[in-house]
């Protein structure tokens, strides 16, 4: 008790800045912009970054270098309950996995591919082990948790996959409505596999890209958001699985033997 006690009186003024943020991003609420091309959705999560970031020691300098790398500790304990709401989901929801058709549990496959991409461009870009963390799943809530829980809050894949989750958040949906409307204009897929593959485990995303091909096939499109939601929904159940003993296994061999070939020479490795 006595140790408690003087970690709160040390830190109290993280603790406290953390609920003010907390409530003000709550009370500023998701705003969205049209922008021409699709709409610009900003999330409590965004402003909470910005605020945090603009507390810290390199700009208003309201908290120390030592305070702020215990906000950064801090991010597994805020997770934690979320980690645990999305492992008793996936087991309660293994039968649906049996049941459902194979073509739906073998799209998560589909996502591994991004990794042959994105991880050579981010080796070339110059990031190091932040690589990992960004480039093994499109990085949304269940995996920010799960990189956290493997390497850690202050570890350079987290940072990398902290930072495509903030990318992802802010022009997610921009970007998906793009590119399912690119898609469906080359006129090769069903309508009903594009909505599948609306289901990228981000259900702003899969709202965003399913609506955009509704209004391009208007007949299909109460299919297409019924595919796109249940396909949404079996990619968050998988994704926890694909990650863990699939795509990080998978994304860190690529690194050690990409890395070495293609890196930058000159950049520091990240500790």
């Amino acid at each position: 008790m006595e140790k408690l006690k003087a970690v709160i009186n040390k830190y109290w003024k993280v603790y406290v800045a953390a609920l003010i943020i907390a409530a003000v991003c709550d009370l500023i609420g998701t705003l969205k912009f049209n922008i021409g091309i699709g709409t610009l959705t900003l999330f409590p999560m965004v402003f909470a970054t910005i605020f945090g970031g603009l507390l810290g020691p390199d700009a208003f300098k309201l908290f120390k270098t030592e305070e702020s790398k215990l906000g950064g500790s801090l991010v597994l304990v805020a997770l934690a309950p979320f980690m645990a709401k999305m492992g008793i989901s996936a087991g309660g929801n293994l039968a649906k996995l049996v049941a459902v058709g194979p073509a739906l549990l073998l799209q998560e496959f589909g996502n591994l591919g991004t990794i042959l991409l994105s991880l050579p461009l981010a080796l070339l870009l110059g990031l190091k082990k932040e690589a990992i963390g960004a480039c093994y799943s499109i990085n949304r809530d269940s995996n920010l948790g799960l990189t956290t829980d493997i390497f850690g809050p202050d570890a350079p894949e987290t940072r990398g996959t902290f930072a495509v989750y903030i990318v992802g958040s802010v022009i997610g949906t921009v970007f998906i409505s793009v590119l399912a409307s690119i898609v469906a204009s080359w006129n090769i897929f069903d309508p009903i596999a594009l909505g599948m593959a609306c289901g990228v485990g981000s259900g702003s995303m899969m709202t965003a890209a399913a609506g955009t091909l509704g209004e391009i096939y208007p007949q299909q499109a109460e299919n297409i958001m019924i595919m796109g939601g249940a396909s949404d929904m079996l990619t968050g159940i998988t994704g926890i699985y694909m990650g863990t003993f699939v795509g990080l296994p998978l994304t860190k061999k690529l690194y050690a033997i990409l890395e070495p070939k293609i890196g930058h020479k000159n950049s520091k490795e990240a500790k």
